[in-house]
């Protein structure tokens, strides 16, 4: 299950972010996860829920956006989404167009929140 290791990676991500702004608390992770990128996203969420658990990173929420495959016409420059097996362009009907999405897998954004402490001293009148 190479989902555990890639969670283990996001995590690491985000405490190297974390470490960039002291005082910041990491809230969410958001990912981009290509439906070509041979991960799947309910195994990397549940790896993740599991490496998280019972840690001080558990409140850590964690986004994934499923990225469908995409091809581009080389003819009349259309961009589609591709469902199953049919390549061909919708527009123009060229058989022969090229993949240019689906395989991704990114660490979109890490969402930080700071906390504001507001101290109150007592003095004796």
């Amino acid at each position: 299950m190479h989902e555990l290791g890639i969670a283990n990676s996001v995590l690491e991500a985000v405490k190297a972010e974390a470490a960039r702004h002291p005082g910041a608390r990491p809230v969410k992770v958001g990912l981009r996860v290509g439906e070509l990128s041979g991960v799947n996203p309910d195994s990397l969420a549940f790896g993740f829920q599991a490496m998280t658990s019972g840690t001080e990173w558990e409140p850590l929420a964690l986004e994934i956006e499923t990225c469908p495959r995409r091809h581009r016409c080389p003819s009349c420059l259309n961009t589609f989404p591709v469902a199953g097996h049919d390549f061909s362009c919708p527009v123009c009907g060229n058989p022969r167009t090229h993949c240019i999405g689906g395989e991704e897998l990114d660490t979109e954004r890490v969402e930080l929140s700071t906390s504001l402490v507001v101290r109150q001293s007592t003095r004796a009148l």
